[in-house]
């Protein structure tokens, strides 16, 4: 099971920049549409505004997936440190009844 889940979670990015990529299609002006274009003019700017289009989508999947991978290791720390406070606390509070059994006499 812990196989599996680690399967999916791998799985998971991959097909949701696929899945992004499908939608961006449908985004008018993104898709290449010949019926559009009525002369050399039309075509010829379409075909360069085309490209730029399509940079500027590349530049936007590259700048959302650094934000996502910032994201999870800003997670990734706050989990340690919050782990760490935990552990602290934990660590604080044996300390603490070794002292209350010393002042017991249970232990010296």
């Amino acid at each position: 099971m812990i196989r599996r889940t680690s399967i999916s979670r791998s799985l998971q990015f991959p097909l949701l920049l696929y899945l992004s990529l499908i939608h961006l299609r449908f985004i008018p002006g993104l898709a290449n549409d010949p019926s559009s274009t009525k002369n050399e003019n039309k075509a010829a700017s379409h075909g360069a505004s085309s490209g730029s289009v399509g940079l500027k989508v590349l530049i936007v999947c590259l700048g959302l997936a650094v934000f996502v991978g910032f994201s999870v290791l800003v997670f990734k720390i706050w989990q340690k440190k919050k782990r760490e406070e935990q552990h602290a606390r934990l660590l604080k509070l044996f300390e603490d009844d070794d002292e209350l059994e010393v002042e017991l006499g249970i232990r010296d």
